[in-house]
């Protein structure tokens, strides 16, 4: 399993990355208000997953 979540990790944080970026790029041309609430919503739920996938592979790589 340890290859597995070592692995992913760049994936999860690119992830954040991209979704903070959209958010970002949405604000700064003044896009809808709507469409920056659904993008602050992602940021978060993919932050969440890349901590548990960070977690697992710190987790997996002391075993």
């Amino acid at each position: 399993m340890e290859p597995f979540f070592y692995n992913l990790v760049p994936f999860a944080i690119a992830a954040v990355a991209l979704v903070l970026v959209l958010g970002l790029f949405n604000m700064m041309r003044g896009g809808s208000a709507n469409t920056s609430q659904k993008l602050m919503r992602a940021r978060v739920i993919f932050q969440a997953v890349a901590l548990v996938i960070v977690m697992a592979a710190i987790y997996f790589m002391q075993k």
